[in-house]
């Protein structure tokens, strides 16, 4: 990591604040950002990681000529905005960012031409939610100029208390997940077929119970996770001989597991957490041509009833594996043929310009 100081540092067009770790799992933001890139230099804010650096330090990270991304030496995020004042070159941007409303703070120091609100998961439900966050949504839907929801469920609650919002689900790069010539992963190596696999962020939005239920009635069948564990702990995962967790695997990896899965599943508990999701690993699936069982998330089944199983309890899994859709590659084309993520990035920079027009 470079440092740099407040006068020589490169001026920003866009600034992101995202809850997300960028090198975390590889999702929404990054597929976005890095296609705005192109029209935008962009700092990318993460939330601060409480540290006993000086405050005088400010260091980013290059991840390419347009895009730096900076984990802000403060002790809270409430001060991010002056610690960003008193670094940066400028504090007039062109677009602010944001995908989480934790940092809304930060409109007290910085300024905006155009805010963008880019809603992909109602963060208040979630596990550990601050107090505050529905305050502070409040607060950034009032400074927005748009809002964009990663589902339709987000987008039928954000409408109601928005004048422009719009509604785009998270997408997929279909030559990425289609790979067939991957070859098989050491780590997968040795744990027997069929396997049912899943990755993702291990969290309290998935069903524990029903994975451990389901791998109980199909001691034959491999149940497979994939993926970074994430408030919860580890003696909260089911254990069985034939449930195996392999850990996160990066953006790039996850194609050479996905090959080797005879089912993709989405095992989410229905939950306040799960209210509004809308996996972008539904389509990450599809691209692979896997058979997908999912439990019945409201954006999974009202949009994608016709091709993936959808179940409720252990009976309806082991039913569902043993029994799955059939012709589905055909309904699987027809969506991706709608859907593209350098599609999604387009559009929305197209709607910020009628934003602000």
């Amino acid at each position: 990591m470079k440092n740099h100081s407040k006068n020589g540092f490169q001026k920003y067009d866009m600034i992101v604040f995202c809850h997300l770790r960028w090198d975390f799992v590889y999702q929404r933001p990054q597929h976005i950002i890095s296609r705005l890139a192109k029209d935008y230099k962009i700092l990318v804010v993460e939330e601060p990681l409480k540290r006993n650096e000086e405050k005088s330090v400010f260091s980013v990270r290059k991840l390419d000529s347009k895009i730096d991304v900076c984990q802000p030496a403060v002790d809270h995020i409430d001060e991010i905005g002056p610690y960003l004042k008193k670094h940066l070159k400028d504090t007039d941007f062109s677009l602010g960012w944001f995908y989480s409303a934790a940092f809304v703070p930060v409109l007290e120091t910085l300024d905006f031409e155009s805010v963008v609100y880019d809603c992909m998961d109602e963060l208040s439900l979630f596990k550990g939610a601050s107090s505050k966050l529905l305050e502070q949504e409040q607060q950034l839907l009032a400074a927005a100029d748009v809002v964009y929801t990663g589902g339709k469920s987000l987008y039928e609650s954000k409408k109601q208390k928005h004048h422009n919002v719009f509604c785009f689900p998270s997408s997929v790069d279909i030559s990425h997940f289609s790979s067939r010539n991957n070859a098989k992963p050491l780590d997968l190596e040795g744990i027997p077929s069929p396997i049912i696999g899943y990755y993702g962020v291990i969290d309290e939005r998935i069903d524990l119970n029903l994975i451990r239920e389901t791998a109980a009635k199909r001691p034959d069948a491999s149940f497979v996770m994939i993926g970074p564990l994430c408030k919860i702990e580890e003696s909260d995962l089911p254990r069985a001989q034939n449930i195996y967790y392999l850990g996160m695997k990066s953006y790039d990896e996850l194609p050479s597991y996905l090959q080797y899965f005879d089912v993709a599943m989405m095992p989410f508990a229905l939950n306040d957490s799960t209210k509004f999701i809308s996996p972008t690993k539904t389509l990450e699936y599809m691209a692979a041509e896997k058979p997908i069982i999912s439990t019945k998330i409201k954006d999974v089944a009202r949009d994608y009833s016709n091709c993936v199983t959808l179940i409720k309890d252990a009976d309806d899994f082991i039913t569902a594996i043993e029994n799955p859709k059939q012709n589905f590659r055909r309904e699987y084309r027809e969506i991706l043929q709608k859907t593209s993520w350098d599609s999604t990035a387009e559009n929305m920079r197209l709607m910020i310009k009628r934003a602000i027009a």
